[in-house]
């Protein structure tokens, strides 16, 4: 059993915390505004509301949907939506807020420029189940396999580290498919059913609330693999417009 303890603040600025986890998010803000501003695929007015709007969008749609998983009801604890050093913030919240304040922005043009966002954003999912990690939270199903984690005396699988490694087959499979010339909305899509999958594996080595055998993870990641591969197969079919 592997004994693990990093502190999850990286510095303090007087009495504010700068933790990993945080840290994390900027670094993807950041990412996806200059990833977007070297491929020039939006002029430089236009890229800057997105990543606003995107951000914003991500940072609600992420917050809300991991507080209500947690179950807080935040018609009666509206603060709690603010004391974000609590945690609770779920991706697929995030990806649905982030889709929202992408399309305010771009309209017809969101299926185009999302092939660009995802590939800077696979790769900071990696970072972020890292700082996950370092957090000691989403923890692994009680194992006795001998790479397992103490958490709290306990042996866990290491599901952050599964995830992260997950990610990382993610960001290589995104990052070459954009380097093609597919049609659009092909790299975003691939993205999308790479994310499912994945998702629906590592989740299995998480400790998880079952229905039916599956957490809602779990089968929001089945809805993103269905229309992973129904787009594909569709734009495959129709011989959509190359990006």
């Amino acid at each position: 059993m592997i004994e693990f303890n990093i502190d999850p603040v990286l510095f303090h600025i007087g009495n504010l915390e700068i933790r990993y986890y945080g840290l994390v998010y900027f670094l993807g803000i950041i990412l996806v505004y200059f990833y977007l501003k070297k491929k020039k695929v939006i002029e430089e007015e236009k890229l800057e509301r997105l990543v606003l709007y995107l951000s914003v969008g991500m940072l609600i749609g992420a917050r809300i949907t991991g507080l209500i998983s947690q179950g807080v009801n935040l018609l009666k604890e509206p603060l709690e939506f603010f004391r974000i050093w609590n945690g609770g913030m779920s991706f697929f919240g995030g990806f649905l807020g982030a889709l929202i304040g992408g399309y305010v922005v771009l309209k017809k043009e969101l299926l185009k420029i999302s092939d660009f966002v995802v590939v800077p954003l696979s790769l900071v999912l990696i970072f972020g189940r890292l700082a996950n990690f370092i957090n000691q939270e989403l923890i692994g199903k009680v194992t006795n396999v001998s790479w397992c984690f103490s958490v709290n005396q306990v042996c866990r699988h290491p599901y952050t580290l599964y995830a992260a490694f997950g990610h990382l087959i993610l960001f290589l499979i995104v990052y070459f498919a954009s380097r093609k010339n597919y049609r659009r909305g092909n790299v975003f899509f691939t993205f999308i059913l790479g994310y499912g999958v994945l998702r629906l594996i590592t989740d299995f080595f998480k400790e998880r609330t079952e229905i039916f055998g599956l957490s809602i993870w779990q089968y929001l990641s089945i809805g993103f693999i269905v229309a992973g591969i129904y787009y594909l197969v569709r734009n495959r079919k129709n011989k959509g417009q190359t990006i």
